[in-house]
């Protein structure tokens, strides 16, 4: 019974450490991205997104060049970090301008109008935008550097037209 019981068990364990595995190296590889940032289209209207496509976020509670985003939450909220000697870089949207970094550790994090920016790791492919307004303190950011905190508004429809009829009458 005990042999059968570590038999069926031991692929779940295997399952579970595999799954703890890959969502490190995806972290890991949020956080080792490249320092592109461009604009996206999303149910926010435009934002900012890495090179890869992933949104970006601006947590509340940074100030101009300073993170206080560290342990626990820079595991669900990976900075935007620059590979070695890479240089924080605008892509299509994104104004050069208002990219910088800050020191980050050994590392440089990529600021967007002086703030830092972060992924959230809940996001699994890119235009995901899951980490929109949490805790009411994590954004999406435009391309002018502001904190978006409500959907785009969606364009008005268009107003129903009626023909009329001989009679006058729009109902015929």
């Amino acid at each position: 019974m005990r042999s059968r019981l570590i038999r069926s068990g031991l692929p779940l364990v295997l399952l579970a450490v595999m799954g703890v595995g890959v969502a490190m190296a995806a972290t890991t590889s949020m956080r080792a991205s490249g320092g592109t940032v461009k604009v996206v289209a999303t149910k926010y209207g435009k934002v900012l997104a890495a090179g890869s496509g992933m949104t970006l976020y601006r947590y509340t509670p940074d100030r101009k060049g300073v993170s206080v985003c560290s342990g626990a939450c820079a595991q669900y909220w990976p900075p935007l970090l620059l590979k070695g000697a890479a240089k924080a870089t605008a892509g299509p949207g994104a104004s050069a301008g208002l990219l910088g970094t800050i020191k980050r550790g050994s590392a440089k994090q990529v600021t967007y109008a002086g703030f830092p920016l972060y992924f959230y790791a809940g996001d699994s492919k890119p235009g995901d935008v899951k980490g929109q307004g949490f805790e009411k303190i994590w954004y999406v950011v435009s391309a002018k550097g502001a904190l978006v905190k409500q959907a785009a508004a969606a364009a008005p429809a268009p107003a129903p037209t009626t023909s009329t009829s001989s009679s006058g009458s729009a109902w015929g």
